[in-house]
């Protein structure tokens, strides 16, 4: 009887000390978001056992779990949902199917994920995709490009530029009768990057004959310069999304070598000759004095990592690092950021820096807001906090696009 006391106890040590976090008292449904963050933190934990016992991948794991959430494309009433593909690129399309006197609007969607996990089949965002269609009576595409570590950067920013060239070809608009001047690109986390560089080589694209009307970013993931920021610091053990993991993830962007994710954890990995960019990312500088708060700022250490990986310092891979002449043709930007999120900054400087160049900044920014909440507003959990997302995103494009 001691002996299984004890096994208990242990176990609940161990859970406390590895799953548990505590909620910010203004977090709503905290119940739910404790269960969330609990099997997170217990999947991750599993995932990174099976990794060091040899069965399997980290990303392999979570990955399975991932694919237990797709879905089919089961068309309604209301809209025809179809899986195709633009230029082998696999897309879910979504079309009205209610006739329309005039051309509809459209908006390219690329899904979260971390750049290693997810498609647009993931229920959630289908849910979101069709919701989008159905309320702006628009033309939705759902982007699935390639995931690392299987491909690494460039590969996924290819596949969404390649994707958004073929969608804006005039044969395709009139396909599908879209109005060229009300097209919207949008991404959540890392499909929020996605999203961001792709938008920003379009614009700067001469050859390019049609433009976005505007982009919408939701908690975006934009940069990996400065590993240290505040947010980075305040949610180091954070919700679902911890540090850590945020960093595991964008080094299988880049590469399998665990010699970047070390070096980035000590915010050493960016390369001597990257000093120049640190000025795109400064949050002494760029962030608001609210989230500065009293934290001191440091330059990241260059050369920390033994190699040189041309992505650290890509543009198309970190739109942060994109120079002010790149950002000056942007249009209309909508930024969401969520405080208990450890890539708030993010979102918060890119907001600056498009304010500082003249492009027009709509920001919201929730202050019981986790990252990844998108995620989880359909079943089984129902967050209220992603319906709320939800409701902010497609009613701000209702009446800007």
């Amino acid at each position: 009887m001691m002996l299984k006391a004890l096994c208990l106890g242990l176990l609940c040590v161990i859970f406390v000390s590895h799953f548990y976090t505590p909620m910010p008292d203004n977090i709503e449904e905290s119940w739910k978001i404790m269960a969330l963050d609990a099997i997170a933190k217990t999947c991750t934990f599993t995932a990174m056992c099976f990794e060091n016992m040899g069965i399997m991948r980290y990303e392999e794991f979570i990955s399975m779990i991932f694919k237990l959430d797709y879905t089919q494309p089961l068309s309604d009433e209301y809209i025809t949902v179809t899986d195709t593909t633009f230029v082998d690129i696999p897309v879910r399309l979504y079309l009205p199917k209610r006739k329309s006197e005039i051309r509809r609007r459209a908006v390219i969607y690329f899904h979260g994920g971390g750049f290693c996990f997810g498609s647009s089949k993931q229920r959630a965002f289908d849910f979101l995709n069709r919701w989008t269609a159905n309320t702006l009576d628009a033309v939705v595409v759902g982007v699935d490009y390639r995931l690392a570590p299987q491909h690494h950067f460039p590969a996924q920013f290819e596949d969404g530029l390649a994707a958004v060239k073929f969608f804006l070809l005039e044969k395709i608009l009139t396909k599908y009768g879209v109005d060229p001047t009300r097209i919207c690109i949008s991404g959540d986390s890392s499909g929020g990057n996605l999203a961001t560089a792709v938008t920003q080589q379009v614009q700067n694209d001469a050859e390019i004959k049609h433009k976005i009307k505007m982009q919408v970013l939701l908690y975006p993931g934009l940069q990996i310069t400065d590993s240290y920021l505040p947010s980075h610091r305040e949610n180091e053990h954070g919700i679902v999304l911890t540090r850590d993991v945020a960093i595991k993830l964008v080094s299988l962007y880049f590469t399998k070598d665990e010699a970047l994710p070390r070096a980035m954890r000590r915010n050493q990995h960016m390369p001597l000759e990257s000093r120049h960019l640190f000025k795109f990312v400064n949050w002494s500088i760029l962030l608001p004095e609210k989230y500065r708060k009293d934290y001191v700022y440091t330059e990241p250490i260059l050369g920390g990592l033994s190699y040189s990986l041309p992505g650290l310092t890509d543009s198309r891979a970190l739109p942060l690092l994109a120079n002010d002449s790149q950002l000056q043709n942007l249009p209309l930007t909508y930024i969401l950021t969520c405080q208990h999120d450890v890539l708030r900054d993010d979102g918060l400087m890119y907001v600056t820096r498009l304010r500082n160049v003249g492009v027009q900044v709509v920001h919201d920014h929730i202050e019981d807001g986790i990252h990844g909440a998108l995620s989880y507003m359909t079943s089984p959990f129902y967050l209220r906090l992603g319906l709320r997302i939800r409701d902010m995103y497609v009613s701000w494009l209702d009446k800007n696009l």
